[in-house]
């Protein structure tokens, strides 16, 4: 057998030391390798070198691999792929199938690392750990170059095995160093006697452990201290309670809070929750329902229910003496108005009275009988009724007040019959040389209705209707300027009761001021009362001073008008058409004016419930413009608004503009108003001409003639009804001119002139006395009464002037 097989050797070296003469070349082969595969004969798959000069399995590339991780515990893929020859790409893909298959191995950022390679770097740490005591997680994964995760993932199955340490916080610290913390933790935990929290705690621990190892101490975590605080706990080595895992409570200081709370509060029969935060008891109320079942919480003390017996007793003897007791009076400093309040509502004096309505709480801590709150009621309910009627009549004297003022500051004086007429003037002071006085001319006649008697007795409903249409906010205000304030409430309560005055009246929880907001519903309805009876008893008056408003308005606007028409004469001369437009507007535009003021004044006041004297819907006299200004802006809304717009007008130069917001204001009033027709003038004309005639034939006043002869002369001439002051007169005869012969009018002239002469002697003598100026006045006064007569010829007599 020997020989068979050295033959073969010598054949085979034979073989391989002949030169062949047929040679294949690296194409050929790469053909030949292809054809072989395409025939089926090569089944598997073969890779290129990355020289291309070589094939190689997958199955040799995995065992290579493996060859070589066996060999370094720890390679990368990339060299795995330099070492090999093969690319990458088949490198990544049998590495990836080569870890799948061996559960000892992991692919970790493109490295393969085995597990003996960890088993050796756990041998390394632990050597390391007896050197130092302590290393961070973090440290190793710096130094192997992967992630802290994957070190302790790694770690924690050889921890106690291969690694002698404890692994806490992300560092490794030795069985030895471990017990010398626990030893520290163990030390100052037990030094705490008070609630502590632990995070407090574990700051100087560290200091002093960097301290305890040097230069190469690490930071310990807080955490590694309060893990083997909860060890230490568990094991029963500290005693005492641990909340929200950091809050730190001794049995030491528990027990001796207890025994704290249990003797405040047998000595008091109450105790204070601020003094239970003192003592460190955070959740006091279920501290205490816990230990004492039958103590009662309040808002601010927990007491015992013989404190309720106490008050009780109080203020069964205050009710029953018909008085009044501040509960915190007998109760400790610390008690709230709102402990008070509950306890009062525990008692059962106050229970029954209560029921029984002998008594009434206010505000939370005061008691007061029935009876007692019935005295002093009684008293200024009286009072605040003569309150109520004397603001009234001050609303109704000044309009402009506010509802404010007190009964004091309400002037008693109402007479207002010492006002003189505007307009009007008692001497012949300012007559000048070239007028006839003012005042010698108002006296004009009036004229008599002959009309069809009554009006539209809807139209006190219009004016109610209008009234009614304003805001329930003004309806409010009105309402409120009879109602006392509530210093004057106050005022009246410690004028019947002068000990509740030491209490103040700018403390807004003194008895006062409690006792004054529970008066003031009660004075408000009872004034709401009066008010609907006022209201009930202003009905008929407020319809029968409409009627009496209408009637007056009537006749007095169909004069205004008939007057206004006389004013188109003169509209060619500008300087006497103004002084005729003022004079009209100063004598019966304001006489209607104040008319239809002090009406819906009046009106006002009864609709709101304001008791107005029968003597006030009388006529009063003429206004002056501040006055008229206040009834105006006493009214409401849109009747306030019209109303100031006549009251301008009235102080304007143009009739016309306040005969329109003279219309405006009665419209919105609802007062009908009349217009002027031909037919009406026809009779207003022959009225006032009878009027005149009549004047005319009685007047014994020289210098008042003249007026009236020039106002008759007018409407036998142009059939206008004219109303001139003294200075318009010469201007009016001059417009007579053309109307009447000459021996007429010179006659008309030469008296005017007369007149003129006599009123300046008058003026230039007045606060003199000297007997020529007495004589020439009474001489140039009989020359004036001598031609009477033919100045009362000249519109009486036979000799008539042209008619128009």
């Amino acid at each position: 057998m020997d020989d068979e097989l050295l033959e073969l050797q010598r054949q085979f070296e034979f073989a391989q030391q002949v030169k062949s003469s047929v040679r294949l070349s690296d194409r050929n082969v790469v053909e030949l390798v292809q054809k072989l595969q395409e025939l089926g004969v090569i089944d598997f798959d073969l890779l290129h070198t990355v020289t291309g000069k070589e094939y190689i399995t997958q199955e040799q590339l995995r065992n290579e691999i493996t060859r070589e991780i066996s060999k370094l515990g720890r390679v990368s893929v990339i060299d795995l792929a330099d070492t090999i020859g093969v690319d990458l790409y088949h490198v990544e893909k049998q590495a990836q199938d080569v870890v799948l298959n061996d559960p000892g191995l992991m692919l970790v950022q493109g490295e393969i690392i085995s597990q003996s390679y960890w088993d050796s770097i756990a041998e390394e740490i632990n050597e390391r750990l007896q050197e130092c005591s302590q290393i961070a997680v973090a440290e190793l994964a710096g130094q192997l170059q992967v992630g802290s995760e994957l070190v302790q993932s790694v770690l924690e199955p050889r921890l106690g095995t291969l690694v002698k340490a404890r692994l806490e916080g992300g560092q490794l610290y030795t069985p030895a160093y471990v017990e010398r913390v626990t030893a520290m933790v163990r030390g100052a935990s037990r030094g705490i006697f008070v609630p502590s929290n632990l995070s407090a705690l574990w700051a100087p621990l560290q200091q002093l452990v960097q301290e305890t190892n040097g230069a190469s101490g690490v930071a310990v975590e807080n955490s590694f201290f309060q893990s083997i605080f909860n060890r230490l706990l568990k094991e029963e080595e500290m005693l005492g309670s641990l909340r929200a895992g950091t809050h730190w409570t001794p049995s030491a200081f528990a027990t001796a809070q207890k025994e704290c709370v249990d003797s405040s509060f047998s000595q008091n029969s109450y105790i204070s929750y601020e003094s239970m935060q003192k003592l460190g008891i955070s959740q006091a109320v279920q501290f205490l329902q816990s230990r004492y079942p039958d103590g009662t919480p309040l808002a601010a003390v927990f007491i015992h229910s013989s404190m309720i017996e106490m008050l009780d007793s109080a203020t069964e003897d205050a009710i029953e003496q018909n008085s009044w007791i501040d509960s915190l009076s007998v109760l400790p400093s610390s008690f709230t108005s709102q402990d008070a309040n509950k306890m009062l509502l525990l008692c059962p004096s106050v229970q029954s009275a209560l029921k029984a309505e002998k008594a009434l709480i206010l505000g939370e801590s005061y008691v007061l009988s029935s009876g007692f709150i019935k005295g002093i009621y009684d008293q200024i309910e009286k009072e605040a009724d003569a309150f109520s009627i004397q603001a009234s009549t001050a609303t109704l004297i000044h309009p402009s007040s506010k509802s404010s003022e007190s009964t004091e500051s309400i002037p008693a004086n109402t007479d207002k019959g010492s006002k003189k007429k505007k307009g009007k003037s008692a001497s012949t002071k300012a007559a000048t040389v070239e007028t006839v006085p003012d005042d010698e001319e108002d006296a004009r006649p009036k004229s008599k209705r002959n009309q069809k008697k009554g009006r539209d007795s809807s139209s006190s409903q219009k004016l109610d209707s209008k009234a009614g249409g304003k805001k329930e906010s003004v309806k409010a205000q009105e309402s409120n300027n009879i109602i006392p304030p509530d210093e004057w409430v106050m005022k009246k309560i410690v004028d019947s009761v002068p000990e509740f005055e030491d209490d103040g009246t700018e403390n807004p929880d003194s008895i006062l001021k409690h006792l004054a907001d529970h008066m003031k519903p009660m004075l408000i309805n009872s004034l709401k009362e009066r008010r609907k009876k006022i209201f009930t008893e202003n009905a008929d008056r407020m319809r029968r001073l409409i009627d009496d408003l209408q009637k007056k308005l009537d006749e007095s606007f169909l004069n205004m008008q008939l007057y206004e028409k006389a004013l188109d004469l003169f509209e060619d001369d500008q300087s006497t058409a103004v002084v005729l437009h003022r004079h009209l507007l100063r004598t019966t535009a304001a006489t209607i004016a104040d008319t239809l003021l002090h009406g819906l004044d009046i009106h006002n006041k009864m609709k709101n419930g304001t008791e107005v004297e029968e003597s006030k819907t009388q006529d009063l006299e003429l206004l002056d413009s501040s006055e008229r200004t206040a009834l105006a802006k006493n009214l409401n809304g849109s009747l306030s608004k019209k109303a100031l717009a006549l009251v301008e007008a009235l102080e304007g130069k143009r009739v016309d503009t306040f005969m329109v917001t003279f219309r405006d204001l009665a419209e919105e009033s609802g007062l009908v108003l009349k217009k002027l027709d031909k037919k009406l003038e026809r009779t207003l004309l022959h009225s006032y001409r009878k009027d005149l005639i009549s004047q005319v034939s009685t007047e014994s006043d020289p210098i008042a003639l003249l007026a009236k002869v020039v106002s008759l002369l007018f409407i036998k001439i142009h059939n206008k009804a004219l109303q001139a002051p003294g200075r318009a007169i010469a201007a009016a005869i001059s417009h007579l001119k053309e109307k009447l012969d000459e021996s007429a009018y010179k006659t008309l002239t030469d008296y005017q002139t007369a007149t003129v002469t006599l009123l300046a002697l008058m003026s230039a003598s007045s606060g003199e006395e000297h007997d020529c100026s007495a004589d020439r006045i009474l001489t140039k006064r009989e020359l004036l009464e001598s031609q009477m007569p033919l100045l009362r010829t000249l519109v009486l007599g036979d000799s008539q002037p042209q008619q128009s």
